[in-house]
């Protein structure tokens, strides 16, 4: 009956995590709907890399304050941490309808951004309740609050266009209100309902706690984090204007497409935390880093037309041109066809599509030697990037990596059992940086390149080099170990 009683009361913290994780999810992606949303209705004027930037300071402040919010929830317990943050975040969600210039909504946006720390909190707190053997379905059922971004990105554009009919200026002010008031009342619930936990006899001090940062094994699941949980932080903000801009959505389509990739990412954390349980995070994150990269090759394939040089016609022997037309030129009197430009319909094609003619280079009574040019080619290549073939794929990588996400997190409890907080806050805040330079980096790629498909080379950079990295160091450790041992580093590496 104790187990039970105990059991219950863990299922009991973990809904209570997820759902004030969810929230706290949606509001620290409301930048990525309200910006897009203000800019393209031009209530305020800021530039792609301003906006670059307003989308990445949220994600900035979640990030680099998960450490010490992870030190702090191993010292005093989940249940005050969590509740105490809520309710402060929802101060300048109050304030944000106040904001009047770029200054003042950066500065709130990195205030209301500590609500990204609430991982690093539930982490701590989640793991504390259960035994080893539940704590990778614990970790992945409370990563599904991930799925915030999807509430966020589905509901906001409804409701900022809903609020704008009557007063377009200024209808969009009552959205970060209404978030603001979650916050309060998710903080009460927990205040209210949760019960506080802490690590037994944890005398360590904050000097202590941090030596575990040392550990290389730290830093590369960080590295692995900041691609799985960064880039689909970062992407559940850049995809709406990304589609609005390439693919001419309105801003609720855009947000219903950008909905199809967070939320499935977020949904199947769980799977990936019964998959790391099972088959061991090693096997898990191989698959993850393959398919980002065949994915992202994929998708950094843009939208686009090409002219370039095509097969011409040569003059086979030497002799002057009697004769030119569009279609036919004569050296002597020997003919040479000429390819016409056949006038094809822009359609709707998965792949891409050719066509070739070629253009009259000489004109008649000229002399030309063997093998000269006589018309040159032109080739045109039109590729469509089928907007529904770009979404299957973009809510593919987005599946890869929630099922990556719960695949870092697996171990950490099992390595650092006493330093939870620490460790998974600060793994976090490596993932997390990924969601504040995303957004920067996809700007500046977008603006050098013109290119929005830009940022997916990005992408395939980084999993090639995390894929590596790992094959590397699992390598270097079988070589180290005794083949017989490959089992046990497959259920720790």
């Amino acid at each position: 009956m104790k187990n039970s009683n105990s059991l219950s009361q863990s299922h009991k913290i973990l809904v209570l995590n997820t759902l004030a994780f969810t929230v706290c999810f949606a509001c620290w992606t409301l930048n990525g709907v309200l910006v897009t949303f203000l800019v393209d209705n031009g209530i305020f004027k800021w530039s792609v890399v301003q906006v670059g930037w307003l989308l990445g300071i949220p994600i900035l402040t979640g990030s680099i304050m998960r450490l010490p919010i992870g030190i702090l929830t191993d010292k005093f317990g989940g249940k005050y941490v969590f509740s105490i943050l809520l309710l402060l975040c929802s101060i300048p969600l109050f304030l944000l309808p106040l904001a009047d210039s770029f200054f003042m909504f950066a500065l709130l946006s990195f205030l209301f951004g500590m609500v990204g720390t609430s991982f690093a909190v539930g982490i701590g707190y989640t793991s504390i309740w259960y035994p080893k053997e539940w704590q990778g379905r614990a970790l992945g059922i409370f990563g599904m609050g991930n799925a915030g971004a999807a509430i966020t990105t589905f509901l906001a554009p409804s409701l900022l266009n809903h609020f704008s009919i009557e007063d377009p200026q200024n209808g969009w002010k009552l959205l970060p209100v209404i978030y603001g008031a979650a916050l309060v009342v998710i903080g009460v619930v927990f205040l209210v309902f949760a019960k506080n936990k802490k690590i037994e006899n944890q005398t360590k001090t904050v000097s202590q706690m941090l030596q575990s940062l040392k550990s290389v094994r730290v830093w590369r699941f960080g590295a692995y984090y900041f691609l799985v949980f960064g880039c689909f932080v970062a992407y559940s903000q850049w995809l709406l204007p990304n589609f609005m801009n390439v693919y001419q959505t309105s801003l609720v389509m855009g947000g219903l497409f950008a909905t199809m990739f967070s939320l499935p990412s977020g949904v199947i954390r769980a799977f990936g935390g019964y998959l790391s349980d099972k088959f061991g995070a090693r096997k898990v994150m191989y698959w993850v880093l393959g398919s980002s990269v065949v994915l992202s090759a994929l998708l950094m394939i843009p939208k686009m037309d090409i002219t370039t040089t095509g097969p011409g016609v040569m003059a086979t022997k030497k002799g002057t041109i009697t004769a030119v037309s569009d279609t036919n030129v004569k050296i002597g009197d020997k003919d040479f066809p000429i390819a016409q430009k056949v006038e094809k319909p822009m359609e709707s094609s998965i792949f891409p599509t050719r066509n070739s003619w070629q253009q009259v280079v000489v004109t008649q009574n000229q002399e030309v030697k063997k093998k000269e040019l006589v018309a040159k080619g032109i080739t045109t290549i039109h590729f469509d990037a089928n907007m529904w073939v770009y979404l299957v794929l973009v809510i593919l990588i987005g599946i890869s990596w929630g099922i990556g996400k719960a695949a870092v997190y697996k171990h950490i409890p099992e390595y650092f059992p006493t330093e939870v907080g620490v460790v998974g806050g600060m793994v976090g805040m490596i993932g997390g940086l990924g969601g504040f330079f995303g957004p920067i980096i996809f700007s500046y790629l977008l603006t050098a390149t013109g290119i929005w498909s830009s940022s997916w080379v990005f992408i395939l950079l980084f999993s090639a080099i995390c894929l590596v990295w790992m094959h590397l160091t699992v390598t270097k450790i079988m070589n180290e170990k005794q083949p017989t041992l490959s089992r046990e580093m497959e259920r720790k590496k």
